[in-house]
């Protein structure tokens, strides 16, 4: 349990999922928590399990589908060294001079946190965002997500700076 922080559930599930509006076209979905910020609420994630479509397999033509998870709006898809991003996932096809689809890779980060961690992060503010973006791929894509975490009440001065924290890393 992170320090200043005192947990008011039981761990919860949350699944959301994020489709493009057309292929290739950075998309966001807002995800509300419905926290009580006159509680000082906050969510403690534990663990993030991410699904995402698998990109066209065109020949001659590298794919990709990118899902990613932040605290705060995004207009562009983060990497990992935004602050605000909690996890990311991204398919690959490598095709670019070859006559047949490709070979495939999957990278992740941030999905399951190591054993030493007690949580991935604490989500402030009453929401948090999926993202998706494809490249070169003929049909929308998509990516579906479960949040795992649980509820905690923090104290006055912890929730200010969580809050602060989580606005600025935007």
């Amino acid at each position: 349990m992170p320090k200043g922080l005192k947990q008011t559930s039981s761990i919860i599930v949350i699944g959301a999922s994020v489709t493009e509006s057309a292929p290739n076209t950075f998309t966001q979905n807002r995800v509300d928590l419905q926290l009580n910020p006159l509680d000082n609420e906050v969510f403690v994630v534990t663990g993030i399990d991410m699904d995402v479509s698998a990109p066209d397999a065109i020949a001659a033509t590298d794919t990709a589908q990118v899902m990613s998870i932040t605290t705060t709006s995004q207009t562009t898809l983060p990497s990992l060294a935004l602050t605000a991003c909690m996890a990311r996932k991204s398919l690959n096809i490598r095709a670019a001079g070859f006559v047949d689809g490709g070979v495939s890779f999957q990278e992740a980060a941030g999905d399951t946190p190591p054993a030493t961690l007690d949580y991935i992060g604490i989500i402030a503010t009453n929401d948090f965002f999926l993202q998706t973006v494809g490249v070169n791929n003929a049909a929308a894509g998509s990516g579906a997500m479960k949040l795992y975490g649980y509820r905690a009440r923090a104290e006055a001065s912890t929730y200010a700076a969580l809050v602060q924290s989580e606005v600025l890393s935007s």
